[in-house]
């Protein structure tokens, strides 16, 4: 099986409309671009470590119970992450990970997005967002 890599951009979306009202300058924006992060089939959500939560800025949605490879235990739950992948944008939540921990992008972001992972050739794969073969279901 191959491993499919890639570059992500996170923003936090409450600055852009923070900076899209005036409340706050346009470079006050709170944003980083992470490369070589892991596409992985077998997370559900996007998950991000707890520095770039924190460099974010973002705000806590909760806690939620979830599944991992050594176990099932908690996680904190951050809200209003603007994900960039592959010229695709979409609004999420984020699954927190321990400080350190490599980030992840999950089903739901990729399948939001229109992406898809090619193991073959390990990259991803954007699929045609108009006509007739479009990913988009109603």
């Amino acid at each position: 099986m191959g491993i499919v890599k890639t570059t992500i951009t996170v923003t936090n979306q409450i600055d852009e409309i923070l900076a899209e009202r005036g409340f706050i300058r346009a470079n006050e924006i709170r944003s980083l671009t992470i490369e070589n992060v892991l596409v992985d089939t077998g997370a559900s959500r996007l998950c991000l470590p707890a520095d770039i939560v924190s460099q974010l800025g973002l705000t806590q949605a909760g806690e939620i119970i979830g599944h991992t490879a050594v176990g099932t235990r908690n996680f904190r739950l951050f809200q209003n992450v603007k994900l960039s992948i592959a010229g695709r944008e979409g609004v999420y939540n984020c699954v927190e990970l321990a400080g350190g921990e490599e980030p992840l992008v999950g089903v739901i972001p990729l399948e939001d997005l229109g992406l898809e992972p090619d193991l073959r050739n390990q990259q991803l794969k954007v699929l045609p967002d108009k006509g007739k073969d479009t990913y988009l279901r109603v």
